[in-house]
């Protein structure tokens, strides 16, 4: 027997009436025998203690036997959506049909011709309904079908089921069977519709169970809320009241703890970072689950879990009932839902202003429809949980805020107590700026006067008489270098100045950056030389192409080789590296350039004003304006890079490992055209 179980309506007060009335006529029919067998279908109906679904087998049972054929099924076919089936079988040798064992029913073993109809007159409507009857009752029928006789049942004027004679040879029905078959219908008609009442009855038995359950869940969350229960407390009395309460075996609590704290809006297209754990958990003691549960990992990812993301998603309860139902989940399914035991689940977001809280889940053993009212049920229940998880969210937050204050409070009198150092240590850093601002005057002062003095001496010693040639010429030299000089430290100023109010946009170019960074090697062979220095070029074995200002990047390259010929030990090796490196958050490649030397160590402090104008190490007696990093690093912004240095001790020496680190992006060519334009 197949059951197929929707919603139903209440039975109509007419068809009662009808009912009592067939039901009266039959007991006063005389009983011949050639309707005893009604009169029989008339006992088992009348009997109040015969259950429905029994009562059509006993039905089947004897409407087959009077017929003498193989097979008789009787489906009911009721307005309430519910389909009842009952099918009897007669138990006979079939060795002659053995060979069809194997054959599996379908409708379409069925000719039209063989199927007869016992309904007079025969319509379309009725071959639908013997059709759709036989496929619901035939299911497990193995035996070939080779003659029907059918016909629809009708009460109140509308069909409610269908009683099906079924041979497995051929057979030509008689008059006498039909009209017998006639006869046995409007009782059949009858027990068809006590069972529509029934069943009827027995659904509003289980809804009015059900809403007594919802009234008290209710009445249960009245009074938690009002309580002055610890909030976890309440939590687990809200989550077993609710499983309990709806009947599930299982019912599961689960937070959201974001990593984003800026996040607050619910995006339907992004899962965000979030750490999803049970705060409360509730089994049913007789699913004999409770141990295996507890040894379950409390927390996992919300991006690891689909069905946690479908949820996420949902402006709905999810229910998940079978394996068609989680294909739709492409990702891993957390192991604390322990699907392979529980595989029916129900998972409601816990929602407040758009943003998600949690889920409340409640699972099953067994598939389950849920029905409108028990969505409704949940869904107020997580509006409750929501509630009181952004009070006790809210209070905890004031309850912070007034220790924070209560602290400062108490801390006023220390902070008091140091600002007077505050202020010593203000007037510290006043001096040191004055005395940086002499330095930089008087360095500068050193700087400019310098060359000045040497063009004068020049031009001096070009005045004296009877001059050779060749003096002359180094005169003349020294008065162009120290003119390019002083023209360079000056175009350095305006340059700086240039780049710090942003006045031009860079003009991009592609150059060959292996090529580059070879030909510029190449010219400081000689520089470095005299220091006992050499040079190493790590460079990709493809050429790489960099979009940049091809001034801009030889003036970086030039600086940061000339900082290192000044501060580099001697007789030292300087390496110069060249990497491609690619960004897996921004999807973006990048030209990364390293120049490494071995030289007196740079400290944390001298790291934070490096890049600094006018700003030179302690103890660097090197001469120099302090212009050179603090250009690098304008350039090299202005051409949308980055720069940065490490430096790190070398084991057993006084030494270090200086490191400056170039980072550069790769624009595509429709980028490039874009900048440049």
């Amino acid at each position: 027997m197949k059951k197929r179980i929707t919603t139903s309506p209440q039975q109509r007060p007419d068809e009662q009436e009808d009912l009592e009335k067939y039901q009266f006529k039959l007991m006063q029919h005389p009983v011949t025998p050639a309707h005893r067998l009604v009169y029989e279908i008339n006992q088992i109906i009348a009997s109040s203690c015969t259950p429905p679904d029994r009562m059509l087998e006993e039905i089947a049972r004897l409407v087959g036997s009077a017929f003498e054929v193989d097979y008789c099924c009787l489906v009911t076919s009721q307005d309430f959506g519910e389909v009842l089936s009952a099918s009897w079988g007669a138990q006979k040798d079939y060795l002659g049909l053995s060979n069809h064992q194997h054959e599996a029913f379908s409708i379409e073993q069925l000719e039209l011709p063989v199927v007869e109809c016992a309904a007079e007159p025969f319509t379309i409507e009725d071959i639908s309904t013997i059709q759709e009857s036989l496929v619901i009752g035939c299911q497990n029928f193995p035996l070939p079908i080779k003659a029907v006789l059918a016909i629809p049942t009708r009460f109140g004027g509308e069909n409610n089921g269908v009683i099906s004679l079924i041979k497995c040879e051929p057979y030509e029905w008689s008059d006498t069977e039909k009209e017998l078959l006639r006869t046995v219908e409007s009782c059949c008609a009858i027990a068809f519709a006590q069972v529509a009442q029934a069943q009827t009855i027995s659904l509003q038995k289980q809804q009015v169970r059900k809403s007594e359950q919802h009234q008290s869940l209710i009445q249960q969350l009245t009074i938690l809320n009002r309580s002055n229960l610890e909030f976890n407390q309440m939590l687990q009395l809200v989550v077993s009241s609710t499983a309990e309460a709806l009947g599930a075996d299982r019912g599961l609590l689960i937070l959201l703890k974001y990593s984003d704290p800026l996040f607050r809006i619910r995006a339907k297209t992004q899962i965000p970072k979030a750490k999803a754990t049970v705060v409360s958990e509730w089994c049913r003691e007789e699913s004999g689950l409770c141990e295996q549960l507890q040894s379950l990992e409390q927390s996992y990812s919300l991006a690891d879990c689909g069905i946690s993301q479908r949820a996420f998603k949902a402006s709905k309860p999810v229910a998940i009932n079978d394996n068609s139902d989680r294909r739709k989940d492409t990702s891993t399914i957390a192991p604390v839902f322990v699907l392979d035991k529980l595989p029916a689940a129900l998972l409601m977001p816990l929602e407040s202003q758009g943003k998600v809280l949690g889920f409340l889940v409640l699972q099953q053993k067994q598939r389950r429809n849920w029905q409108q009212a028990e969505l409704n049920i949940v869904e107020m229940v997580c509006a409750q949980i929501s509630n009181a998880i952004i009070q006790t969210q809210t209070l905890k937050q004031v309850q912070t805020l007034v220790d924070e204050r209560t602290a400062q409070l108490q801390r006023s009198l220390e902070v008091q107590a140091k600002l007077y150092e505050r202020t010593r240590q203000y007037v510290e850093q006043l001096r040191e700026l004055n005395e940086l601002k002499d330095e930089f005057l008087s360095n500068m002062s050193d700087r400019l006067r310098y060359p000045l003095t040497n063009m004068r001496m020049a031009i001096r010693n070009l005045r004296q008489p009877q001059i050779d040639a060749d003096r002359q010429a180094r005169y003349l030299d020294i008065l162009e270098q120290e003119c390019t000089k002083e023209i360079n430290l000056i175009n350095d100023l305006l340059t700086l100045q240039k780049l710090e109010t942003h006045q031009e946009r860079p003009q991009f170019e592609t150059i060959d950056l292996n090529t580059k960074i070879q030909d510029t090697a190449a010219a400081f062979d000689k520089k470095l030389a005299e220091k006992g220095l050499s040079i190493a070029l790590l460079l990709p074995s493809e050429p790489l192409k960099l979009q940049t200002e091809v001034e801009s990047f030889d003036r970086i390259l030039q600086e940061l080789l000339t900082n290192t010929c000044k501060y580099s030990e001697r007789d030292s090796c300087v390496e110069l590296l060249v990497s491609q490196i690619c960004q897996t958050e921004t999807k973006t490649d990048q030209l990364q350039i390293q120049v490494i030397n071995v030289g007196r160590g740079i400290s944390e402090e001298e790291a934070t004003f490096i890049f600094d104008k006018f700003r030179r190490g302690k103890g660097r007696w090197t001469p120099g304006t302090g212009l050179g990093l603090a250009l690098v690093k304008s350039l090299i912004q202005h051409l949308n890079g980055e720069i940065s240095v490490e430096s790190t001790s070398i084991e057993d020496s006084e030494l270090s490992l200086i490191k400056f680190t170039l980072t550069f992006p790769q624009f595509s060519d429709d980028s490039e055209a874009l900048e440049t334009s």
